[in-house]
């Protein structure tokens, strides 16, 4: 009975799909290289590999919660473990403070500057499932949330939050919209049908065009802000590797079949991964 209550508690932080919680980790770790001019050291990076898993996991408890009504109306999340009634609203919520203190606890290893700045990084997660009602562009809302890391890395390193934190910000924005609007465009009938608001739906035939330009939009913010690093050279093989991964996406996603655009989103954390090798060499 409590090996089935765990993998129900397994299943409910998609412990079994860590692509999320790696498009949380690749741009965090990338910061604190770029913020540490190298490696940052085991302490900060064990914090960061350990809280970005955690407060991923905290968010699907938040979020499943949130659209429990609507993912019963989705093909791909009508079996989630609160929306089929496995899990309880207050059991699921439970399980995501737990999660979020246990991140919170990380964070104080740290230093008032990282711990302050957590608190916003939280109030961002709580707010994105909602957005999804209000907003046209909710992916925009999540691309904050999911690149709250980066200025949370320059606090631990270096106390403070310097313009260079923002700019990196700004650009992996971009790449969260590009990749959650690939993973939008699987769900797209579902949500016109229910409602929901969506960057695919938004962008409507546009879509396409717009991811792939969201993709080099942050390539160009991040290769200004990056390119002074010592080996520049490693910073443009990774955006070679990195353009060679979108082109492959546009195949994936041309056709806008369920399967393409979930593989083509599924894939995407080799992008974050491209990035961050090439700076750790960069500064190696």
């Amino acid at each position: 009975m409590v090996s089935a209550r765990f993998a129900l508690y397994l299943d409910l932080i998609r412990w079994n799909r860590p692509a999320g919680w790696l498009l949380l980790l690749w741009p965090s770790l990338s910061a604190l290289w770029i913020a540490s001019g190298g490696f940052p050291g085991w302490h900060l990076t064990a914090v960061f590999v350990l809280g970005t898993i955690l407060m991923r996991s905290a968010g699907c408890c938040i979020n499943d919660v949130a659209d429990r009504n609507f993912d019963r109306h989705v093909k791909r999340t009508a079996n989630r473990p609160v929306t089929s009634g496995k899990i309880s609203v207050q059991e699921a919520l439970a399980v995501g403070a737990v999660l979020a203190l246990l991140a919170l606890g990380l964070v104080l290893t740290t230093n008032s500057t990282t711990f302050a700045w957590s608190f916003a990084a939280l109030a961002v997660t709580l707010i994105y499932p909602y957005a999804k009602r209000h907003v046209s562009m909710p992916q925009a809302v999540l691309g904050i949330a999911f690149s709250f890391g980066i200025p949370m890395a320059f606090a631990a390193v270096q106390s403070q939050v310097p313009l260079l934190a923002w700019v990196l910000l700004i650009g992996n924005l971009f790449w969260v919209l590009a990749y959650d609007t690939e993973y939008a465009m699987v769900d797209r009938d579902d949500d016109l049908r229910i409602g929901m608001k969506t960057s695919a739906i938004t962008l409507g035939r546009w879509d396409v065009v717009a991811v792939l330009s969201f993709y080099l939009v942050q390539l160009a913010i991040w290769s200004w802000a990056i390119v002074p690093q010592p080996r520049g050279w490693a910073w443009w093989l990774g955006v070679v590797v990195v353009l060679a991964q979108v082109v492959w996406h546009a195949t994936l996603i041309k056709d806008r079949t369920r399967e393409g655009c979930f593989k083509a989103f599924r894939a995407n954390h080799w992008v974050g991964f491209t990035l961050f090798a090439a700076i750790a060499v960069g500064f190696a």
